[in-house]
């Protein structure tokens, strides 16, 4: 449930090289994905980060004090889909450089959309979990959760608002620059 050290130094690099700011993470489960992106953002930036388990939040919050990262990070409890519908309402579309999502699988539709309105033309989203352990590419493997990130990918493959490639790294991640 945890991203591996490739896939947290990938996001760190990204966000990077982007010179981003603003950062909205979907899912935070112990914040170490989040954790990698604070630590490189500069002292003014900022990153959302969504989540609805509290005890969740709990041990993300104990590692963002001990690694002095608290100031850039904006923890928000609840669904996920909610908060972001909030931001996008509060005025706040187009306006973050880059996007996590590492949630719930079956949401990953959803969370993309919402995330394509609050982040800027060439800004980066980064979906985790694309390959689901290769199940997305086993014929015979038709569990909701696996016929829905099947779906996501195919709708990704087709979607001319962005620009994708497909790593595998982890679960596979895929990175979007928005168009």
């Amino acid at each position: 449930m945890q991203v591996s050290p490739d896939q947290a130094q990938l996001l760190a690099i990204l966000v990077q090289i982007q010179g981003a700011q603003r950062c909205i993470e979907v899912g935070i489960f112990t914040g170490y994905s989040s954790l990698a992106v604070a630590l490189v953002l500069p002292e003014q930036g900022c990153l959302v980060a969504c989540e609805r388990d509290e005890k969740s939040i709990e041990v993300a919050k104990r590692y963002y004090d001990r690694a002095g990262v608290s100031s850039k990070v904006d923890v928000r409890h609840g669904k996920a889909a909610d908060t972001l519908h909030s931001m996008i309402h509060n005025g706040e579309g187009c306006s973050y450089d880059f996007a996590f999502i590492d949630a719930d699988k079956k949401m990953y539709h959803e969370y993309f959309e919402l995330l394509l309105r609050l982040v800027r033309v060439g800004g980066v989203i980064v979906v985790d979990n694309v390959l689901w352990h290769g199940r997305v590419a086993d014929t015979l493997a038709n569990d909701s959760t696996t016929v829905s990130i099947r779906s996501f990918n195919e709708s990704l493959f087709k979607d001319k608002r962005v620009d994708i490639s497909m790593v595998p790294i982890g679960d596979g991640m895929t990175i979007c620059r928005k168009r």
